[in-house]
């Protein structure tokens, strides 16, 4: 069985876009979105591929703007 891979992806300008895990090459557990500024801009999770649960989106200041569920 394989195991989840920690991935960090990023902007063309070296700042973070987003960190999680990769199984078998699709996401899997909790994800994370940043701005180019560095601040958070979504939070999630996956399983094999598929979102699930609950998903938020912040506004630049970091505060919740937006929750979903999945």
């Amino acid at each position: 069985m394989s195991k989840p891979k920690p991935i960090t992806k990023y902007h063309k300008g070296g700042t973070i876009f987003a960190k999680g895990q990769l199984l078998d090459g699709k996401p899997h557990g909790p994800w994370k979105w940043f701005r180019i500024d560095g601040t958070l801009k979504r939070s999630g999770t996956f399983d094999r591929g598929e979102p699930i649960g609950e998903w938020i989106t912040y506004d630049k200041l970091g505060k919740v703007y937006k929750v979903t569920q999945r």
